[in-house]
């Protein structure tokens, strides 16, 4: 079947629950989407919120105080909210992200030199009595290693071991530092072997019809053009210009007429990093205009399943900073309809 952008994208939205909003919690929620984008406080409860009925943010809270969900460098290399089965698993998959961040990072490269095997060992001996603030381990460290910087030594044991950040850090309306706790010991789980096509499967049913190189863009694992090829369970489909698209047999596709109402969104999200044209929810010009000089410049309001503009918090209100478009009547009252919606959030 060959697929418009409109019903890709309409696809997707249906796919992330974001054409209605649907019942269930936080956990079961961050399953369904293989986790969430975490990477500043605020997103990942307004991705929640924008797509569960009744959304508490404390249940997140009690969540991360249960060990239910934890805070973790995953996908991409960045923060995500993850379940703990998937924490375990991800962890190992995105070894390899890992990796390259250590290579690449202008943070990290003072500490280069060092053996990799014999910074581990120091850091889990670091680790042996429990957690540790952020600052503490890192002090810790540049004793074992004198003459390199804390920041470096500490940004090097976010990507050596997994490394979960404790509450009260990501809890609603909370402050604090973060600290550092090995992910086995926080949800008391093994490190698990990925079951690659699995994850596949999970990241299709969340994010499909997609190609290698969006399953890419959403994991920042490479080389998995093979892997889809030989699962030969899964349909094709093709975009406009013919690029093969798999998805899971009997997945649902949406009607391009299916009407999307407004969401606000975090700077980043899900739907917004999982694939690699970016343009599943915008055209390419006003992508430009929601880019910064070091990544997103606003938080992201979609209209009709499409960025249109930019806001941002301000004292527990809703400023919409910039429209690209003027909208009409119907689009301005589900506007403020949403805004109504994320203000009483934030007023929580």
């Amino acid at each position: 079947m060959r697929l418009s952008p409109r019903r890709l994208n309409r696809t997707l939205l249906l796919r992330q629950h974001l054409l209605e909003r649907v019942p269930g919690d936080p956990v079961s929620m961050a399953g369904s989407l293989v986790g969430l984008h975490a990477q500043e406080p605020l997103p990942p409860y307004l991705s929640l919120a924008a797509r569960l009925q009744d959304f508490d943010p404390y249940d997140v809270t009690r969540a991360l105080e249960e060990a239910r969900l934890v805070r973790l460098v995953t996908l991409r290399g960045t923060l995500h909210l993850l379940r703990p089965e998937d924490a375990v698993t991800q962890r190992v998959w995105t070894g390899p992200v890992q990796e390259r961040e250590r290579k690449v990072s202008q943070v990290i490269r003072p500490a280069l030199g060092l053996d990799p095997a014999e910074f581990v060992r120091v850091l889990e001996r670091a680790l042996d009595e429990g957690a540790l603030p952020q600052r503490e381990l890192s002090t810790r460290l540049a004793e074992a290693f004198p003459g390199l910087p804390p920041a470096a030594l500490g940004q090097l044991a976010r990507v050596s071991l997994p490394l979960v950040q404790l509450p009260p850090r990501g809890c609603w309306k909370q402050s604090g530092g973060v600290v550092y706790e090995r992910l086995e010991r926080w949800v008391g789980l093994p490190l698990t072997e990925p079951d690659v096509p699995s994850i596949v499967r999970r990241y299709l049913r969340a994010y499909g019809p997609a190609s290698a190189a969006d399953v890419t863009a959403w994991s920042g694992i490479t080389r998995l053009g093979p892997v889809l090829a030989a699962m030969d369970d899964l349909v094709r489909h093709e975009d406009q210009d013919g690029r093969v698209l798999y998805d899971l047999p009997g997945a649902s596709i949406a009607d391009g007429d299916a009407p999307a109402p407004v969401r606000l969104l975090g700077t980043y999200d899900n739907l917004w990093l999982s694939h690699a044209g970016r343009d599943r929810v915008t055209e390419p010009d006003k992508r430009r205009r929601w880019m910064g000089r070091n990544g997103g410049s606003g938080m992201v309001l979609l209209v009709d399943g499409w960025l249109e503009g930019l806001w941002r918090p301000v004292d527990g209100r809703v400023e919409v900073t910039t429209l690209f478009r003027e909208l009409d009547a119907t689009e301005r009252s589900s506007l403020a309809e949403e805004i109504d919606r994320v203000e009483a959030l934030l007023a929580r």
